[in-house]
C-alpha cells in the first residue's frame, strides 16, 4: 500500500515519463504508487489469452453505459455477458438490443450483488451516476472481477481514496474512464511538454465553456414534469409516469445517497445538478480537463491550496450546483491549475470551448481535443504541434471515440499487467479529486489549504465534513475495504 500522497519529484516522475516516449503508442501511463515502488501489482483474476472470450457485465446502460457497452461489443473475444440498470424500462430495451447486436441475449439484473455472484463475469464497466461510483467499484474489487469505473471516478474525496485502496487489496485492474489518456496526440502533447518543449509549465487552465439549458422547477412526485418542448435533457420524453416508475428501484437508484422524495429534476441526468448525487458541470465534463491539466503540469500530489467562486444565474432553477464557476487551485512549488466553467453564451479562447491552456517560461500550448499547437519566445513564433499526426488509434477497435481506452482496458486484462493501464484508479482519483477539492471551496464560500498527506483541510471542520459520506444502510461505504 502506498502513502496517502506521493512524494515523487518532478525530476523522478520525469524520468518515468520518458521512458515511455519510445513506446508511446503501447505503453501506459503509471500510476502514482507505481512511480514510488516501480512496481506492477498482480491481478487476482488470470490472465486472459488473446483468443479466450472476455465475459464483461455493464452496469448503468441508459446512456454513457451503453455508448460503452457497444464499444465493447465491436470487439473480437468480447462479450456482454450481463447488463444491470435499476430501471427495468431502461434494462428490457437494452437487452434487446444487445441481443440484437451480439446474437446473444444478455442476462439482466437490477441489482449489481446478484450480478457479481456470476463467476464467468471477467470484469465490471460502471455508466451509472457519479453517487454509485465508489461502492459498486468497491464491491466488484470484492468480488475478484476487473472494473473500467467513468469519470469521476468517486463523488467524494474519501471514497476515492477507498477505491484505491480496494483495487490494490484484491489485485485486480482498475481502469478509470479519462479516455484522454489513451489519445494519441494528447499523449504527444504531454510528452512535449514534459521534455520541456516550453519550459517550465507554470500553469494550467482547464474551459468548459459548454452552454447548459435552464431545467425550471417541478414539484417533488411521479409524473410533474415539464413539457418536453422546454426540457432538453430527457431526449426520449419519458413523463416518468407512476407506470413508468413502477420499473424503477428508486430506492437502489438513490443507494449510498440521502433518500429524498423522487423528482424528475434529481432523475436522469439532472441529478448531475444536485450536490446530493452530482457535482456541477465541473464535475461532469470538466474532469477531463482537470485530468490533462494536472498531466501537462507533472503533478502526482494534491495541491496546498483551493478557491473557488461562481454561481447560478437565469430563472429560478431546481438546479443547486452552479453554471458559472472559476477554480483557483495552487500547488507546494507554485504552479498553477486554474480552470472555468462557463455554462452560459460565451466566447471562445484560441478557438476552443472544452480544452486546456498551458504556459511555460519559454512559450505556450492549447489543446482542443487531440489538436494540440504550440506557440514559442516573445514573438509567440509557431513552434511543433499535431498537424499532419495520425489521429487514429489502432487500439481503438471499439470505433466508440474512446481513443482506444476501452481497447487498452481488454488488452491490460489479456496481459494480465497493471502497469499497462493508461488510467490506472489512482490516477483517476487524483484528477477527481480536483473538482471535489474545488466544490467544497465553492461551498464553503472561502480559500482552502489542504493537507495531501492526510488528505484534509487544514483548521476547517466544515470543510472536511463536504470530503466524506459514508453513505446509508445497505448502501454504506465500508471504512475497511
Amino acid at each position: 500500500m502506498c502513502d496517502i500522497q506521493s512524494d515523487v519529484s518532478r525530476r523522478h516522475f520525469l524520468v518515468n515519463t520518458g521512458k515511455l516516449s519510445a513506446g508511446i503508442l503501447a505503453a501506459g501511463v503509471l500510476s502514482s504508487c507505481q512511480r514510488q515502488a516501480g512496481m506492477a501489482w498482480a491481478p487476482g483474476r488470470r490472465a486472459v489469452g488473446a483468443n479466450e472470450r472476455i465475459n464483461l457485465g455493464v452496469v448503468g446502460v441508459r446512456s454513457r453505459g451503453w455508448a460503452l457497452a457497444e464499444g465493447f461489443m465491436n470487439m473480437p473475444n468480447v462479450h456482454i455477458q450481463a447488463l444491470c440498470d435499476v430501471d427495468g424500462n431502461v434494462l428490457q430495451r437494452r437487452l434487446g438490443e444487445a441481443q440484437e447486436r451480439q446474437g446473444v441475449r444478455p442476462d439482466g439484473y437490477t441489482d449489481i450483488r446478484k450480478m457479481l455472484e456470476d463467476k464467468s463475469i471477467d470484469a465490471v464497466v460502471l455508466g451509472t451516476p457519479n453517487h454509485w461510483h465508489a461502492l459498486q467499484t468497491i464491491w466488484a474489487c470484492q468480488a475478484g472481477k476487473h472494473v473500467y469505473v467513468e469519470k469521476p471516478v468517486c463523488h467524494n474525496v474519501w471514497e476515492g481514496r477507498q477505491m484505491v485502496q480496494a483495487a490494490r487489496r484484491y489485485n485486480v485492474l482498475v481502469q478509470a474512464g479519462f479516455q484522454n489518456r489513451s489519445f494519441i496526440n494528447v499523449r504527444r502533447a504531454m510528452q512535449f511538454l514534459q521534455e520541456g518543449g516550453i519550459g517550465r509549465v507554470y500553469m494550467a487552465r482547464g474551459l468548459c465553456y459548454k452552454r447548459r439549458d435552464w431545467i425550471g422547477q417541478v414539484k417533488d412526485g411521479v409524473g410533474t414534469g415539464p413539457d418536453y418542448e422546454y426540457y432538453m435533457f430527457n431526449r426520449r420524453g419519458e413523463n416518468y409516469s407512476a407506470e413508468y416508475m413502477a420499473k424503477v428501484d428508486y430506492d437502489m437508484w438513490t443507494g449510498p445517497a440521502k433518500l429524498l422524495p423522487f423528482s424528475y429534476n434529481r432523475f436522469h441526468y439532472n441529478w448531475h445538478w444536485n450536490w446530493n448525487y452530482g457535482g456541477g458541470d465541473i464535475a461532469n465534463q470538466g474532469p477531463h480537463q482537470f485530468d490533462i491539466a494536472r498531466w501537462g503540469l507533472g503533478k502526482v500530489e494534491h495541491p496546498v491550496e483551493i478557491s473557488s467562486s461562481g454561481g447560478l444565474y437565469g430563472p429560478p432553477s431546481d438546479q443547486e450546483t452552479p453554471n458559472v464557476q472559476t477554480a483557483n487551485i495552487k500547488y507546494a512549488d507554485g504552479a498553477l491549475l486554474v480552470f472555468e466553467v462557463r455554462g452560459l453564451p460565451t466566447n471562445r479562447e484560441e478557438g476552443i470551448s472544452v480544452g486546456n491552456l498551458f504556459y511555460g517560461t519559454e512559450g505556450w500550448m492549447s489543446l482542443n481535443g487531440s489538436t494540440w499547437k504550440t506557440y514559442l519566445g516573445h514573438n509567440n513564433e509557431p513552434g511543433p504541434g499535431s498537424e499532419g499526426d495520425q489521429e487514429a488509434d489502432p487500439m481503438d477497435v471499439a470505433g466508440a471515440g474512446s481513443g482506444g481506452h476501452q481497447g487498452n482496458f481488454i488488452a491490460a486484462i489479456r496481459s494480465g499487467k497493471h502497469s499497462d493501464l493508461t488510467c490506472d484508479i489512482e490516477d483517476g482519483y487524483m484528477s477527481s479529486a480536483l473538482p471535489l477539492l474545488a466544490n467544497v471551496s465553492y461551498r464553503t464560500g472561502r480559500t482552502l489549504t489542504f493537507d495531501g498527506r492526510r488528505e484534509q483541510f487544514v483548521g476547517d471542520r466544515q470543510a472536511n465534513a463536504l470530503l466524506k459520506r459514508v453513505g446509508r444502510g445497505e448502501y454504506r461505504i465500508p471504512s475497511r475495504v
